[in-house]
C-alpha cells in the first residue's frame, strides 16, 4: 500500500459505518462554549479498510471486517496475504477488527471507513484493554481489609480462608484470589463524543479512556 493511500484525508470520501476504531493518545483540557473546563481522552484516527463481508447466508451473521496497518512481508503468512489483497494490502495487516451491524448499500471490499462515522454529540460504547499491573494481591486487587498491622498477628495483608466443610471439599469457581491485575478487556458506555476533527484525524470523548497509549480502542454508536 502506498503511502498516498495511507495518508487519504478520511473526512472527504469512505464509507460510513455504526461505529470506529481508534488508537489512545493520551488525556487533555478543552472549554466549551460556557467556558468549562471538560476533561477529554484524544484518539488518533487511522485509516481502516473493508477486508470482508459477513453475511447470515455464509457466515450466519452479518458484520463488516476492517483491516489497518500493513505489516512486513516477513511478519504475514500466505494466508492472510491472500485474505487482504482485496482490500488493498500487500502483505497483510497489524489489526484486523470487525464491526456487527447491518450492511450498508454499496458496500465493496477495500472501501474506506470515513473518520465521520462518528459525530460530535454522539454517545458511544468503548471497549479497549486496560493496563496491566502485574501480580497483584487481594488487598490491591480486589480491596479486602486484610488483618491488623501489628501485634503479631501474622495476619496482614493476607486473603484469610477459602475453602469450604467437608461438603463440597473445594474451593468454588470465581473466588477472589491474588492474580494478575488488569490486561482485561473493560466496556465502558454512554460516553460521548466531544468533537471530531478530520483534518487531523482526531476524535475526542469525554473522561477517561482504559488503557495504555497506542491502546486500541472500539467505539460504537448506542
Amino acid at each position: 500500500m502506498s503511502e498516498s493511500t495511507e495518508n487519504t484525508n478520511t473526512s472527504a470520501q469512505g464509507l460510513k459505518l455504526n461505529g470506529l476504531f481508534a488508537f489512545k493518545e493520551g488525556m487533555a483540557t478543552i472549554y466549551n462554549d460556557k467556558g468549562e473546563a471538560i476533561p477529554v481522552t484524544v484518539l488518533r484516527y487511522e485509516p481502516w479498510f473493508v477486508s470482508q463481508i459477513k453475511t447470515n447466508e455464509e457466515d450466519g451473521y452479518e458484520a463488516i471486517q476492517v483491516a489497518c496497518e500493513p505489516k512486513k512481508a516477513k511478519n504475514s503468512n500466505k494466508a492472510e496475504k491472500g485474505h487482504l489483497k482485496g482490500a488493498g494490502f500487500e502483505n497483510g495487516a497489524k489489526f484486523v477488527k470487525e464491526l456487527r451491524q447491518n450492511l450498508p448499500e454499496g458496500l465493496t471490499v477495500g472501501a474506506q471507513v470515513s473518520i465521520d462515522s462518528l459525530v460530535k454529540g454522539d454517545v458511544v460504547k468503548i471497549t479497549s484493554k486496560s493496563k496491566g499491573k502485574g501480580f497483584a494481591g487481594v488487598m490491591k486487587r480486589w480491596n479486602f481489609a486484610g488483618g491488623p498491622g501489628s501485634h503479631g498477628s501474622k495476619f496482614h495483608r493476607r486473603p484469610g480462608s477459602s475453602g469450604n466443610r467437608t461438603w463440597p471439599g473445594r474451593v468454588m469457581p470465581g473466588k477472589k484470589f491474588p492474580g494478575h491485575l488488569g490486561n482485561e478487556t473493560v466496556t465502558v458506555k454512554n460516553v460521548e463524543i466531544v468533537d471530531v476533527i478530520p483534518g487531523e484525524n482526531v476524535l475526542m470523548v469525554k473522561g477517561p479512556v482504559p488503557g495504555a497509549r497506542n491502546t486500541l480502542v472500539k467505539l460504537v454508536r448506542e
